[in-house]
């Protein structure tokens, strides 16, 4: 029986975004941000953007396929796919399933994109302003657990109290975005820099995210990424990034409503994780560097302990900030500034980073790299992660 996988099948062909905004700060509207980056993400991989015949994205994405198509004046529109659940949990299924279209042959040329313009809907950080609540809300929202930041900083606060792990490792993973978007000019934070003095100073939000800077950021933009078949991906005018594994979904009852579920302080990527690496055939130890989809620098702590990056006995020591550090650490990561200081576009952005950093062209660049894990959105259900790689990583 031939080996089902979808390693070194697929490649990213483009990459694409839009200037990135403080929330309610772009002059375009979220449909347009999409438009852009699309075309953007066509001309960087030298193709026709009405070649473009699927779009594959996630997070409730209001920028329908339909309307993509008929704007772009695609000749034939022959797959659209959304992921399931809200956030970041999926930007790594969107580019799985983008991929997943392309190997089996329902379509030649998938975009995975992202949209966003918070300033023209709803803010995503501020908890429900709806008058009556249901379902999974009615058991937390009469008691005040309203914002995703006190939902998830439950799971944290149990994680670090079960394991001794101290705020300092928090820190750590905030000052190593904002270092890195202080050299990256199209991070939102560019020029503003964090240290820990500022960091520590700085506004309590909840519990264990006790500083501003534990949180992501808020804002508008789009960002996308074009799949091709690996063999097309040859004659195109970058450095091919191929796929070389996908995973989604979460472990036993990791959706289990009301904070029930058995495994509580967990970011859901445990039987994941396995999947992506079993796909990859490879381990944590042959990743140079790492994206890690940052809601909360939490959520990352979480991230990292799942996929095997970091043990939870040597999280304190090994999560500082030299470590993390694009030009000399030992497990760079959120090269570009991640959501917490470059952009907030669900993730979307990391995945762009991922491909800049194995094409050569990143502004914090990592020396020679062959493989870039991509973590998406913890703590929410299904989530999902990516590996890529160069050609020498086949």
């Amino acid at each position: 029986m031939a080996e089902r996988t979808l390693r070194g099948k697929v490649a990213i062909a483009g990459i694409g975004e839009t200037t990135y905004y403080k929330h309610g700060q772009s002059p375009d509207a979220e449909f347009k941000l999409a438009l852009r980056a699309v075309l953007a993400a066509c001309a960087d991989a030298g193709i026709d953007p009405r070649e473009v015949d699927g779009f594959a994205s996630y997070g409730n994405d209001r920028s329908e396929a339909t309307r993509l198509a008929a704007a772009l004046g695609i000749r034939e529109l022959r797959f659209s796919n959304m992921h399931w659940g809200g956030g970041g949990g999926g930007v790594a299924a969107a580019v799985g399933n983008a991929a997943a279209a392309v190997h089996s042959g329902m379509a030649d040329c998938v975009i995975a994109f992202r949209s966003l313009a918070q300033g023209q809907f709803a803010r995503y950080g501020k908890g429900s302003q709806a008058a009556t609540v249901t379902g999974d809300d009615a058991f937390a929202v009469p008691y005040g657990l309203m914002s995703p930041a006190q939902r998830f900083a439950m799971k944290i606060t149990r994680f670090m109290t079960d394991h001794g792990i101290r705020h300092e490792a928090l820190r750590s993973i905030a000052l190593a975005s904002y270092h890195h978007a202080q050299t990256n000019p199209r991070a939102v934070m560019h020029g503003r820099p964090l240290d820990e003095s500022k960091y520590d100073a700085a506004r309590w939000i909840v519990e264990p995210f006790h500083r501003l800077f534990d949180c992501c950021q808020e804002n508008d933009g789009a960002g996308a990424v074009l799949v091709v078949p690996a063999e097309r991906a040859k004659d195109l005018p970058h450095k091919p990034v191929y796929l070389l594994a996908a995973a989604q979904g979460g472990h036993h009852r990791s959706a289990a409503p009301a904070h029930n579920a058995p495994d509580y302080a967990s970011a859901h990527f445990k039987t994941v994780a396995k999947n992506l690496w079993a796909m990859a055939k490879m381990g944590p130890s042959d990743v140079d560097v790492v994206q890690a989809y940052e809601n909360f620098t939490g959520g990352v702590l979480l991230s990292l302990v799942e996929h095997g990056f970091v043990e939870p006995k040597t999280a304190n020591e090994f999560l500082v900030l030299d470590n993390l550090k694009f030009d000399a650490g030992r497990m760079p990561l959120n090269t570009s500034g991640g959501n917490l200081a470059e952009c907030y576009m669900h993730g979307l952005e990391m995945v762009n980073e991922a491909v800049r950093q194995l094409r050569g062209t990143a502004c914090n660049q990592v020396r020679d790299p062959n493989v870039v894990a991509v973590l998406g959105g913890p703590m929410v259900t299904p989530v999902s992660s990516l590996i890529l790689g160069t050609e020498a990583s086949l």
